[in-house]
């Protein structure tokens, strides 16, 4: 199926009827899917395509997104017939007006389920090291992302190479080939800089300057070959 023709909840890949938690998670993991730091995008599809798909995923939420807007999406597309209302229980009984009793139990649980993630994600990704000012202040002074720096920056951050490569995904030869700046065990410019990209994210750093001031770097190493 093309994807222009998918409903909205088939661009976010998530069942019709998904609580709104769910619908914005799908929605964040959609989103980082395309961006453009996605590493495994680079050879597969053009910024175009990706931006096309992107505005498709950001139109979809701009629905699904808001209860009223969806709740009339699904009238007119004949989803979530069964329940009047999205997130709501069809067994609770209406109160002396009328109107239908919100059912909470639902939506309390996947907010502690969403704070536990995001405990477990900071935990994950956080970092405990002892701050250096003039360490800092190299770091913030830098122009030139090498190889070299970008090691001394992971050791003072106190981050292995092992924890590196799980955080980010790569392997730990190409993290200590960045480093080292062995070249011959590098893969092409654009999926470097896309490690580059990750291993600055990790590290706190600005992502896009540390991944362009390091490609370029890289294309002047190579040129000296």
């Amino acid at each position: 199926m093309d994807l222009e023709k998918k409903n909205y909840y088939e661009v976010l890949e998530i069942e019709t009827n998904s609580n709104p938690q769910q619908i914005e998670n799908a929605y964040i993991r959609c989103r980082n899917a395309y961006s453009s730091d996605s590493v495994a995008l680079y050879s597969l599809m053009t910024k175009e395509e990706c931006a096309a798909i992107l505005n498709l995923i950001e139109e979809a939420y701009s629905v699904l997104g808001f209860p009223e807007k969806r709740r009339e999406y699904d009238r007119l597309r004949g989803f979530n017939q069964t329940s009047a209302t999205v997130g709501r229980s069809d067994k609770m009984p209406p109160d002396q007006k009328g109107n239908e009793v919100l059912q909470y139990e639902d939506f309390s649980s996947n907010l502690i389920e969403a704070k536990v993630s995001k405990i477990s994600a900071q935990k994950k990704f956080g970092l405990e090291f002892e701050e250096n000012s003039e360490m800092d202040r190299k770091i913030n002074e830098c122009n030139e992302f090498t190889g070299p720096f970008l090691k001394e920056v992971r050791i003072y951050k106190n981050v292995t190479v092992e924890r590196m490569a799980e955080m980010t995904r790569i392997s730990k030869t190409h993290i200590r080939a960045i480093e080292d700046e062995e070249l011959s065990k590098l893969p092409a410019d654009v999926y470097v800089r896309g490690y580059v990209y990750q291993i600055a994210k990790v590290l706190k750093l600005n992502p896009d300057q540390v991944a362009n001031s390091y490609i370029f770097y890289f294309k002047k190493l190579k040129n000296q070959k």
